[in-house]
C-alpha cells in the first residue's frame, strides 16, 4: 500500500463512486471531502453507496468555493485523515471527483516507489507563472481579499482599488517565499505530515485564507520549506484555456488523453461513458511504461485556443459570442471595391469581366437590391440579393461572399447612394483593393430629366454621404489600398490608373490592357457643374472641371487620347 488518494467531491457522485472503487480495488485507499454546499440527503446516500468499501472514508466537510481557503481545508483535513488511518501510504495524491486514473494503477504505485522521497508540484515564483489570470500576481499574497470574486465581484474590485490607494501590503511570514502551481499535486508522507504538523501552521493558515486562490499557492509554497527533493509538475493532465478555465475531457478526446502517458486526467464530462469504459478496466493489455509528458499534446491544446479565439481565415472566432477585432483576416480574400467607375464608363463590369477574368458585381449595397453578377437572384451559399437580409447585417453579408466564392477574385460597385455599405469595413480590410473616383455621382444627375431644383438638393445630399465614406478611406485607421482621384482628374489620362488596375486583379502581372472602356460623353458637363454653383451648392469633389461658354472662348488643347499597348 504505498498510494493514498485524496478526492475532492462535490458534483456526480456516481461517478465518483465508480472512481473510487477503482482505486480501492488496486489497493490505493481512498479519502473522500464532500462539499458542504451538498445537501445532506444526497451527502448521506452517497456514504451508503461506499459502505461496502473498507479503505473508503469520509473526513469533515468544509464549504468550498472558487477562489477561497475551503479548498485548502478540505485538502489538509483529507491529508490528516489519510496520514492517520493508512501508516502504510508513502505517497499521497490528490485528485478531484471529475479526474479519471488513465493508466493501470500499479504503473502508478511502481512509479512513485521507484521515487520515494520525490514531491511531485507545481512550484513556481509569481514572477515566472504565465497563467495568472485576473490581472493579480505577487498582489494576491500582499492585499486582503474578504470578499468573494464570483458572488460579489464589485466589491471585490473595488476592496482592490482601495487598498492599492492606500498602498496596502500585508507583511509575508518570514521563511517563506509565494509560490503558485497547479492545485493537483502528489507529495510524499514526509513532507505532508511536515506541513500539517509544523508548529507555525497557525500563522501560515491564517495568513493564507487572505490570500486570493490560495489551493494554487498554500502547498506550492510550503513544500519548499520542507521537501528536499521536488519535481515541479504535476501527474495530472489538468489543460486551461485562455480564460484560464478548465478543458473538459469527452469521449472524442479518447485517442489524445492515451497520447499523454499521464497518470491521471480532469476534468472528464460525467457521461463521457466511452472514457470511463475504456480507462476504469483491467490492466491486461495496457500500455507501455513511459514517463508522464502532457507536452506531447500541447500542440493540439495551442491550435484549439487559436481556433477558438481567432477561427479561420475570413471567419469569426469560435465562440458563442465572437469579440470584434478578434477574427483571423476580416475576409477569406482579396476583393476589389469601385467607386464611381460605372458612372464614368458605360458597360464597366462586363468590361472588366473579361479583362480580369475576376467575377464582377455592380453595386451590392443598392438600395433596391444586391445587384449580383448577371442579375443573379442568389448565389454562392444561398446568399439572396434581398436587401432586408443584407442590411441586417452588412459585414456578415460581404464576409460570406468572400468566403462562399473563394477561389474567385471578387468585384463590386459601390456610390454615395449605398448608405449601407460598411465603408469603414473596407477601409480597415488589408484584403481590399479601393479604387475610387470622386464625384463620378454627379453624371447621373447630369443626364438626369429632373428638375433642376430637385438635382440641387440630390445632388448636395450625395456629395455629403460620398465625403462621409472618403473620411472613412482616408482614416489613419485604413490598412485597405485605397486610390483616390478626382473626377477631372482621372479623365485627363485614364489608361495609367486602369493599367494599375487590371495588373493588381488580374492572375498574370505583365497583361497590357487590348481593349478600353469606353467613356460616357460629358458634352456640357462642365457648365452642369457651374449651373449647380449658380444655385448654390458648391460641387467640389470632382476637381477642377473646366466651364466652355460658347464660340467666343479660346479653343482649349484636345484631351490626351487613350494609350492602347
Amino acid at each position: 500500500m504505498s498510494v493514498g488518494i485524496l478526492m475532492l467531491v462535490h458534483t456526480a457522485f456516481g461517478r465518483a463512486e465508480q472512481v473510487a472503487r477503482h482505486w480501492v480495488a488496486y489497493g490505493c485507499p481512498v479519502v473522500i471531502h464532500v462539499d458542504a454546499t451538498v445537501k445532506s440527503k444526497q451527502y448521506k446516500k452517497f456514504v451508503r453507496a461506499l459502505a461496502d468499501v473498507p479503505d473508503v472514508r469520509f473526513c469533515k466537510r468544509h464549504k468550498c468555493e472558487w477562489g477561497g481557503w475551503g479548498l485548502v481545508a478540505a485538502s489538509q483535513s483529507a491529508g490528516e485523515m489519510m496520514l492517520a488511518d493508512f501508516p502504510q501510504v508513502r505517497h499521497v495524491y490528490l485528485s478531484s471527483g471529475s479526474c479519471l486514473p488513465l493508466r493501470p494503477v500499479q504503473e502508478l504505485k511502481d512509479y512513485l516507489a521507484a521515487r520515494p522521497r520525490t514531491d511531485f508540484i507545481e512550484s513556481a515564483t509569481t514572477a515566472d507563472v504565465p497563467w495568472t489570470v485576473g490581472g493579480l500576481d505577487h498582489e494576491r499574497f500582499t492585499l486582503h481579499f474578504p470578499f468573494s470574486w464570483k458572488r460579489h465581484r464589485y466589491l471585490f474590485d473595488k476592496w482592490v482599488d482601495i487598498q492599492r490607494f492606500f498602498r496596502v501590503k500585508r507583511r509575508i511570514p518570514n521563511g517563506i517565499v509565494p509560490h503558485m502551481g497547479s492545485q493537483w499535486w502528489c507529495l510524499t508522507r514526509q513532507t505532508l505530515s511536515a506541513i500539517l504538523q509544523d508548529p507555525e501552521r497557525e500563522s501560515f493558515d491564517a495568513f493564507f485564507k487572505r490570500v486570493w486562490i490560495p489551493d494554487e499557492s498554500y502547498f506550492q509554497t510550503l513544500v519548499r520549506v520542507y521537501s528536499s527533493n521536488i519535481e515541479s509538475r504535476s501527474l495530472t493532465l489538468s489543460k486551461f484555456d485562455f480564460q484560464g478555465k478548465p478543458h473538459i475531457f469527452y469521449d472524442d478526446h479518447l485517442q489524445l488523453l492515451r497520447r499523454s502517458d499521464c497518470f491521471v486526467a480532469r476534468k472528464i464530462w460525467p457521461h463521457a461513458n466511452k472514457l470511463y469504459n475504456g480507462f476504469l478496466r483491467s490492466p491486461e493489455g495496457a500500455i507501455k511504461m513511459s514517463e508522464p509528458n502532457p507536452a506531447k499534446i500541447d500542440r493540439i491544446f495551442a491550435k484549439a485556443v487559436e481556433r477558438r479565439t481567432k477561427g479561420r481565415t475570413g471567419l469569426y472566432m469560435q465562440s458563442r459570442h465572437p469579440n470584434e477585432g478578434w477574427e483571423n483576416g476580416m475576409t477569406f480574400g482579396r476583393y476589389s471595391v469601385f467607386h464611381g467607375f460605372a458612372e464614368l464608363f458605360e458597360d464597366f463590369e462586363p468590361w472588366l469581366s473579361r479583362a480580369t477574368g475576376a467575377r464582377v458585381h455592380g453595386h451590392l449595397f443598392a438600395p433596391e437590391r444586391a445587384e449580383f453578377e448577371g442579375g443573379q437572384r442568389v448565389i454562392n451559399g444561398a446568399l439572396s440579393d434581398a436587401p432586408k437580409n443584407r442590411d441586417y447585417n452588412s459585414i456578415a453579408f460581404l464576409t460570406n461572399l468572400i468566403w462562399n466564392t473563394r477561389g474567385e477574385r471578387q468585384c463590386f460597385q459601390v456610390g454615395p447612394r449605398d448608405e449601407g455599405a460598411p465603408v469603414w469595413f473596407f477601409a480597415k480590410d488589408p484584403n481590399a483593393q479601393v479604387s475610387v473616383i470622386s464625384g463620378a455621382w454627379a453624371i447621373p444627375l447630369f443626364k438626369s430629366n429632373l428638375n433642376f431644383a430637385d438635382i440641387r438638393k440630390e445632388a448636395a445630399r450625395l456629395q455629403k454621404l460620398e465625403n462621409d465614406q472618403l473620411f472613412a478611406l482616408r482614416s489613419p485607421y485604413a490598412k485597405a489600398r485605397v486610390r483616390i482621384w478626382t473626377l477631372a482628374e482621372f479623365i485627363e489620362a485614364p489608361m495609367e490608373p486602369l493599367q494599375t488596375i487590371i495588373d493588381e486583379i488580374g492572375p498574370d502581372k505583365a497583361r497590357r490592357l487590348g481593349e478600353a472602356p469606353r467613356m460616357t460623353d460629358l458634352t456640357g458637363f462642365g457648365q452642369f457643374l457651374q449651373n449647380l454653383k449658380n444655385q448654390g451648392m458648391h460641387p467640389y469633389l470632382m476637381g477642377d472641371f473646366p466651364v466652355s461658354h460658347g464660340e467666343t472662348d479660346q479653343k482649349k488643347p484636345p484631351r490626351k487620347p487613350y494609350l492602347v499597348q
